[in-house]
């Protein structure tokens, strides 16, 4: 009985969690980011969109207690099998994925510490640096890292607005990235 019980329970966490994920990948797959505001698509350029979109997502979670704590570590669990599996995919062996995961890891909270200190002091100057340092480092300018800091703010806004029950129940709205005006 019990286990007939608590396996229910793993199950519909197990669908809750893919729900989640499911929609942080497709926000991080707008078109919008590849065909309008130039971020590469490639396997770099799409793990930088849904590195930030899974910022975005820890961010909002962030100082939640019990559920949605637990919701935010079971999905950045998520996040790096995903990546691990991406790795192997592109024909990466098992000898290089730890590296390459290593250095993806310490990317990922480099990433976020910047893009959190520039939320959290609302620099949005800073921001835009920050992007443009990650999502484009080759570029030199690149113009479009305004209207991706400008995304950025308002997913912060339009999920804050977002209960935690809303989303440990796996519910997630992230903004519609605009075309390519500025």
């Amino acid at each position: 009985m019990f286990q007939r019980f608590f396996g229910r329970e793993r199950h519909a966490n197990r669908a809750i969690t893919e729900a989640l994920y499911a929609q942080i990948v497709a926000a991080a797959r707008q078109t919008v980011f590849y065909s309008h505001w130039n971020v590469p698509d490639t396997p770099l350029g799409r793990f930088e969109m849904l590195s930030l979109h899974m910022f975005l997502f820890q961010h909002r979670l962030r100082g939640e207690g019990g559920v949605a704590q637990e919701v935010a570590q079971v999905l950045i669990d998520e996040f790096f099998l995903d990546v691990d599996h991406s790795l192997r995919e592109l024909g990466i062996g098992d000898v290089g994925v730890p590296k390459r995961m290593k250095k993806l890891a310490k990317m990922f909270y480099g990433r976020t510490a910047a893009y959190d200190d520039a939320l959290e002091r609302d620099d949005l100057d800073g921001l835009t640096a920050a992007l443009a340092r990650n999502v484009r480092p080759d570029a030199g300018a690149w113009p479009e890292a305004s209207l991706l800091a400008n995304y950025v703010t308002d997913a912060c806004n339009q999920l804050a607005a977002q209960t935690p029950e809303s989303i440990v129940s796996g519910t997630l709205a992230f903004p519609v990235a605009k075309g390519g005006e500025q």
